[in-house]
């Protein structure tokens, strides 16, 4: 009797072992599970929070965007009516002014031609108070694409951000929406002329262009200062043979050098015909 019983206990300690390894596996199961699910939501997690940052950062608070239609060149001292003030594109001079700060108002036609080469133009109320003014001026490093002034007339706010088509406004110079609007569109690619030049055109504030527009004096367009008109592009003719200095060509070109040719040419002729009657009379 006590052999039966010792051998019941030992099926059912077996059992109670069987019991327990099946226990152990079914919390093995549940933990690897419960793993991989976690690992699973951490990277949703991660991939949903990367996504959300970079929709956050596209999504800048008032910014307008609007259609450019026509953007041609314009000649030197037309003035364009734009449809925004300040504009954010249309049609403009040949000449672009150079990226940089200004304590001056700058020229529309000359702003609108560096928009197009991806520059963002923050203009500023002339009030603005002078801290606000520091910190716009401390946004820019030499290169950069950006053209800070202030404005002459009325705007929409304190400081006006416009790119290609794209126009912000902020209140203050540490503005979020303004820091997001710099960041994301300063040396812009989406723009007519990516990548061309925002130095080495005009400097020139605006006062000083409409001087030398009255006077005639087109010294403002800085001599050797660049156009990218195409050649034979009437449409970059200043009407005071700037064009011919900002290229660099001699205003008599290829016309002038075929004239003295065709002098020379003669001369030589002549030169001949005399030496040959000189040979006859000795004869």
């Amino acid at each position: 009797m006590a052999k039966k019983k010792t051998a019941a206990e030992r099926r059912r300690k077996a059992a109670e072992m069987r019991e327990q390894r099946l226990r152990l596996e079914r919390r093995r199961r549940i933990l690897n599970i419960a793993g991989v699910s976690t690992a699973a939501a951490l990277v949703l997690g991660l991939l949903g929070f990367a996504v959300f940052m970079q929709i956050r950062s596209s999504i800048i608070p008032g910014m307008e965007e609007f259609e450019v239609g026509s953007y041609e060149h314009v000649q030197v001292g037309e003035r364009v009516d734009y449809d925004q003030t300040p504009p954010v594109g249309g049609n403009h001079w040949a000449y672009w002014q150079n990226c940089g700060v200004y304590p001056e108002p700058v020229t529309y036609e000359l702003g609108v031609h560096s928009l197009e080469h991806g520059a963002v133009w923050i203009n500023y109320a002339p009030d603005l108070p002078q801290d606000e003014v520091d910190t716009l001026v401390d946004m820019y490093s030499p290169g950069d694409y950006l053209l800070i002034a202030p404005h002459d007339g009325e705007l929409d706010a304190p400081i006006v951000a416009s790119s290609w088509g794209r126009q912000v406004t902020a209140e203050t110079a540490s503005d979020e929406a303004l820091q997001r609007f710099v960041e994301r569109f300063e040396r812009g690619t989406d723009v007519p002329e990516p990548g061309a030049a925002c130095s080495g055109a005009v400097s020139a504030t605006a006062a000083e262009v409409s001087a030398g527009i009255e006077s005639g004096n087109v010294d403002f367009l800085g001599g050797g200062a660049p156009m990218d008109a195409p050649a034979g592009d009437g449409a970059a003719d200043t009407g005071s043979g700037a064009e011919d200095t900002a290229d660099g060509q001699d205003p008599e070109g290829d016309d002038g050098a075929e004239q003295d040719g065709a002098d020379t040419g003669s001369q030589d002729e002549g030169t001949r015909n005399e030496d040959a009657e000189d040979t006859d009379g000795t004869e």
